[in-house]
């Protein structure tokens, strides 16, 4: 494990649940993601609860900004795109509560990190959070594929599919905090998000 490499923590000490997205080289669908439920987090004022970030499975784009084609898509749909990608340790699974793949080989891979059952426990597939979405014959249909080699369209594609998935994983975020018995703050007026059908001019 990397000592340089640790994970995102709290900054005033709060008790919180950490979320951490997960693709190949965090510089695309885990970037998104996080940018997504980071701002339903705060729409719903669970901001002082939760911790939202992202990870790859490999370390190649360490430092790097997202995309520039993730960023304009998030940009074009009012979110934030501030990012600098890092590699998922093993390590991070102490810390960590929800561990969400973006597609089956990054579920396997990050199960196969995990040190125990408990931490495999932790992994998910994004889409799974979707009630529309299905697994399909091959175990592909809950994948959010990779948008690197595409264009526009394509990470396009990887908005609307993680934005269907946000409701549900919101929903399991509260189920915990509320088993946790954590109380939320209050949403504030300026916490507010569009979807990326509503664009901030």
């Amino acid at each position: 494990m990397r000592s340089d490499n640790p994970p995102p923590a709290p900054t005033r000490g709060l008790p919180v649940l950490h979320v951490c997205f997960v693709c190949t080289g965090n510089i695309c669908r885990s970037p998104m993601a996080e940018s997504v439920l980071r701002a339903r987090v705060a729409e719903a004022g669970l901001a002082d609860a939760v911790v939202v970030s992202s990870a790859g499975t490999g370390g190649w784009h360490a430092g790097e900004p997202a995309d520039h084609r993730a960023v304009s898509v998030l940009e074009e749909a009012g979110y934030g795109t501030e990012h600098a990608a890092r590699r998922f340790e093993a390590s991070w699974f102490d810390t960590t509560d929800l561990v969400i793949a973006l597609d089956s080989g990054h579920q396997q891979a990050l199960r196969r990190l995990a040190g125990d059952s408990r931490d495999a426990a932790k992994v998910s597939l994004l889409r799974s959070y979707d009630p529309t979405a299905h697994p399909g014959t091959d175990g592909t249909g809950l994948d959010v594929a990779d948008p690197y080699y595409g264009d526009r369209s394509d990470f396009e594609t990887v908005l609307a599919q993680v934005e269907a998935a946000a409701p549900g994983l919101l929903e399991a975020v509260r189920r915990e905090l509320r088993r946790r018995g954590t109380v939320p703050t209050q949403p504030t007026p300026d916490a507010t998000r569009p979807t990326s059908g509503e664009v901030v001019r």
